[in-house]
């Protein structure tokens, strides 16, 4: 008898071109309706629906209604983490769909992995994190150093506020165009939110992609600059 987990479940609701679609579009980190996930598979919005209802019940999506409108979203952080993963591995097997051009460039270079920063700038803040010990990996756990909780204070985070929430404060995503890491959890989605707040960079609302400011720029490399 066979025991343990049935990942061929989860594999083949993920497997499905049009469900892949609409799963790679809720990275955003947004809630979409239907309708608008719909336009992101290619199909109608009855099939949509029909696609929607399978990934509810397997739990990767949440549904929420608002008035009369239903919204979609991941189910959360650890969905997020296994597509971002299939993501790399496709990119690396040569699977790439269509490139957009120059958004395919910004892409790469700053985007929103479900709720935290990724892309180039995402793995060198991670990068800067580690090599100043701000965080620290002993075994598999990732944890923040003295000198990284006075670093994100100081960056305007509130740390209690974050300590108080149930998600873990500090993980570890493979970022799937740079293939190293960069960082999720509370802390990762609290410092793109201090980003934008700072008003550094932007979502671009047709794609994942974070754009940064001329300032945003400027204050991004003092912020992962070396003491």
């Amino acid at each position: 008898m066979r025991e343990g987990p049935d990942i061929s479940r989860i594999s083949s609701l993920i497997g499905d071109p049009a469900r892949a679609s609409m799963l790679t579009a809720l990275m955003a980190g947004k809630a979409l309706t239907a309708s608008e996930l719909a336009r992101e598979a290619g199909v109608t919005v009855q099939t949509a629906s029909s696609h929607l209802g399978k990934l509810e019940r397997g739990g990767l999506l949440r549904l929420r209604k608002q008035g009369r409108h239903k919204y979609f979203s991941l189910a959360g952080d650890d969905v997020a983490h296994v597509l971002e993963a299939l993501m790399g591995l496709a990119a690396d097997a040569g699977h790439l769909r269509t490139r957009p051009g120059p958004k395919n460039a910004a892409l790469r270079e700053a985007r929103v992995c479900y709720n935290h920063l990724a892309g180039d700038m995402g793995t060198r803040l991670f990068d800067s994190m580690m090599a100043r010990q701000f965080l620290s990996q002993p075994g598999d756990d990732l944890t923040l150093s003295p000198g990284g909780v006075r670093f994100v204070r100081e960056f305007g985070i509130d740390l209690d506020a974050l300590a108080a929430n149930r998600a873990p404060l500090c993980r570890e995503c493979l970022d799937w165009s740079e293939r190293r890491s960069h960082l999720a959890g509370s802390l990762g989605r609290a410092l793109l939110h201090r980003i934008e707040e700072l008003g550094w960079a932007r979502r671009d609302r047709e794609t994942r992609a974070v754009l940064f400011t001329p300032r945003g720029r400027n204050g991004f490399e003092e912020l992962i600059a070396a003491p």
